[in-house]
């Protein structure tokens, strides 16, 4: 949980002298127009120091359907920003298209919900933004774990603790496996058929995995 002190406070007056808030709503009003997005609240904290499932220096994010969260520090810049930004507010376009209650998510639609944001940022931000788990594993690696670990607990629903363990990769799998997995996954997906940022927001979790190597048996 977020808990107030002296450090917060500094980092909070640094985010109004650089502008963030007003920065953070450029970001937003130019994808809410771009992909004609939902209209959502967008709230920042200041980022706890590290973390597993952080970008750069410790920021990150967490999405829902009408709201996401932007964990940051002072000194993130623009492009970063909008790196974070884009993966996070994918995932809240995507819950909103998809008509779909967050309770009733499996472990594939979390992998390729993964999946599309990063890819999301690699489209409209750039490759050198992307999460450091997009080349954690090589595509033999990601294959074998899918096969070995994934493949067989597709169904598991997100209130599942196996779900979150799978997903990020706590012990004993793979570290951020289901975030590395979903990559690799659209990864092949946009090297074989037509890939759009509409398409990333309806099509259901199953098509884009069938059209790849990662088969399903669910």
């Amino acid at each position: 949980m977020y808990k107030p002190d002296r450090s917060s406070r500094n980092t909070f007056r640094e985010f109004k002298e650089k502008e963030t808030w007003h920065l953070a709503e450029k970001i937003y009003l130019k994808y809410k127009y771009k992909w004609a997005g939902p209209e959502i609240d967008v709230y920042i904290f200041p980022a706890a120091a590290g973390g597993l499932f952080s970008r750069k220096n410790g920021k990150s994010g967490v999405s829902f359907k009408n709201m996401l969260f932007l964990f940051l520090t002072p000194d993130i810049d623009e492009k970063e920003l909008e790196a974070l930004f884009v993966h996070e507010y994918h995932h809240s376009c995507r819950i909103n298209r998809q008509k779909k209650n967050l309770e009733e998510y499996t472990l594939l639609d979390s992998i390729i919900l993964e999946g599309l944001a990063e890819h999301s940022v690699e489209i409209n931000v750039g490759k050198e933004y992307r999460g450091k788990w997009c080349t954690q594993y090589s595509k033999e690696e990601i294959v074998h774990f899918w096969r070995k670990i994934l493949k067989d607990q597709l169904k598991v629903k997100k209130e599942d603790r196996l779900h979150q363990k799978l997903l990020y990769g706590e012990k004993p799998y793979p570290q951020l496996l289901g975030y590395a997995a979903g990559y690799e996954i659209i990864k092949e997906f946009r090297e074989k058929k037509s890939f759009s940022t509409k398409l990333s927001f309806i099509a259901p979790s199953e098509y884009f995995v069938k059209q790849t190597i990662f088969k399903l048996d669910i």
